[in-house]
């Protein structure tokens, strides 16, 4: 703020001086926001453990009423992605075609007035310029930015003129039904596409749920049930048994004991040993306890985070970098969960698959935007066999709002096809700050890394080689339903050509798993999206 009033002054006393003498003056100057929030960012190359084992412990915290004169220290500061030029591009190589798998920029959270957000503090929480679940303002102005940013990396690139005016079969964009995603993708569009009328597609009624975007069951016997759920245990039990600091620290955020749900008994803390899996057909994965709980309760605080003041943001705490990202942590295990084990992300991502391989063989196409939600990009990452990573710069680790899996394919000098796998973000400064983003102010770049597969260059694998683990992610489902129908379906299934769900097994009841102790989460509250 001293540094933002310094050169106001400096501005309006240059302006004093010239127009005194009489001489017409222009002045430029440019301050780059400092980072409000606090912490270190983490290498490319750190693990997700590591990163919870350094989140989930709980710091002190204090009061914004503290005086302004005090300094940070520099450790708490995360730094600045560092400026670069197409950092998404690759030397040598000459780029053909983009296809993006996005989720969808910042929304409100998903509950309003009411809900149980609101029994559950005592604090009022940030007036959003949205209805519940729905696209903020802030969130276009991001989204915009994404589109301004990709549209001056094509072009450096050769791929689109300026001004571009592609036909419907060079440019696609495609969003799930809701609101979010139908308004990410025009923002996209109207920074990517500012003088084309090229419409975006969604197939079913306004606001609900697509089918290729919904992350659902689409065959769950109960012996697919019983091995998926043992796979999610195995994988997560001990994460969500790790988050006993993260909840604490959660709680003291919010004061949920002067909230009134506290005070009358409803809520009598978070828990690490009440999580209840619910498995059913034609269904998303779900889950009671305190993760569901937490989950929304989290996502509502980082969505604040996003939108707010410094002092608002966390109810009046001074949080740092790790801290924020601690409390991001609880939904981000929750996504996790629910929708990477291999056997549920097989199932779920499989029609996005579909239409990501579809799109990138699709000699015509140019230019692909398929937006979606933080479970499809979890989900189809996991299919594709990804390895784990802690995004830097970022107090979400997994799937940053606004965030894209980006393939793109080259052509090197020899006339050799390759695909790069890039995971492309703003940093959490860039969504609270909103900066312009150009080809030297870009949004964070990850190279995405997949087991098994030898890379050219960081996140650049022979075409070949990934489109091969496509279909092998594709063939992965049509083997689940086989290995995991009924003996009496199977031959059912083989007769009929039969990976389809309409000939899996019974899916009448939901699957529950504890981990271990009897529920008492709220299960009001929806999962985030």
């Amino acid at each position: 703020m001293k540094k933002l009033c310094t050169v106001f002054l400096i501005l309006c006393l240059t302006l004093s001086l010239a127009a005194c003498s009489g001489t017409a003056s222009g002045t430029s100057s440019t301050s780059k926001p400092e980072s409000p929030s606090s912490g270190t960012s983490q290498a490319d190359t750190s693990k997700a453990e590591d990163a919870s084992s350094e989140t989930s412990s709980t710091q002190s915290l204090t009061s914004t009423t503290e005086s302004s004169e005090s300094t940070p220290e520099p450790t708490e500061a995360p730094a600045p992605a560092e400026s670069q030029t197409n950092p998404i591009s690759r030397d040598g190589y000459k780029l053909q075609k983009v296809v993006v798998l996005s989720r969808h920029n910042i929304r409100s959270p998903m509950s309003g007035k009411g809900s149980a957000l609101d029994t559950l503090t005592p604090h009022d929480w940030f007036e959003w310029s949205s209805s519940p679940s729905q696209l903020s303002l802030r969130g276009g102005v991001l989204e915009t930015e994404n589109g301004q940013f990709f549209r001056k990396w094509l072009e450096s690139e050769g791929l689109i003129p300026e001004n571009y005016q592609p036909t419907e079969d060079e440019v696609r964009f495609y969003a799930n039904s809701k609101q979010r995603t139908i308004a990410t993708s025009n923002y996209f569009k109207a920074g990517f596409l500012p003088t084309s009328n090229l419409q975006v597609e969604s197939h079913m009624e306004f606001d609900t749920m697509d089918p290729v975007f919904t992350p659902q069951l689409t065959f769950a016997s109960d012996e697919y049930k019983e091995a998926a759920k043992a796979q999610m245990t195995e994988l997560f039990a001990d994460k969500i048994a790790s988050l006993a600091d993260n909840y604490e620290l959660l709680s003291d955020v919010i004061d949920i004991e002067e909230s009134d749900d506290w005070k009358s008994g409803k809520f009598t803390g978070f828990r690490t040993d009440d999580t209840e899996l619910i498995l059913e057909e034609g269904k998303e994965p779900g889950c009671t306890g305190s993760i569901k709980t937490g989950c929304s309760v989290s996502d509502a605080l980082v969505l604040q985070y996003y939108e707010a003041d410094d002092e608002k943001a966390a109810f009046g705490k001074d949080l740092t970098f790790d801290q924020w990202k601690a409390i991001s942590e609880i939904k981000d295990v929750y996504g996790d969960l629910l929708f990477t084990a291999p056997l549920v992300a097989t199932n779920v991502a499989h029609p996005l698959l579909q239409e990501i391989a579809s799109e990138l063989d699709y000699e015509n196409r140019v230019f692909t935007f398929l937006c979606g939600h933080d479970s499809n990009v979890g989900s189809v990452l996991s299919a594709l066999g990804v390895e784990e990573y802690d995004l830097p710069n970022a107090i979400e680790n997994k799937t940053p709002i606004g965030c894209k899996v980006v393939f793109s394919r080259w052509k090197d000098e020899n006339g050799e096809d390759y695909i790069s796998v890039d995971l492309v973000y703003q940093t959490t400064e860039q969504l609270r700050e909103t900066p312009l983003l150009d080809l030297s102010n870009t949004p964070n770049v990850f190279p995405v890394t997949l087991k098994g597969l030898e890379a050219k260059a960081p996140g650049l694998y022979k075409a070949a080689d990934l489109e091969n683990r496509l279909q092998e992610a594709l063939a992965a489902y049509d083997k689940l339903v086989q290995d995991y129908s009924p003996a009496s379906e199977n031959s059912e299934n083989s007769e009929a050509n039969g990976s389809t769900a309409e000939n899996a097994g019974d899916s009448s009841s939901a699957e529950i798993i504890s981990f271990p102790a009897e529920n008492t989460g709220d299960n009001s509250l929806p999962a985030a999206a």
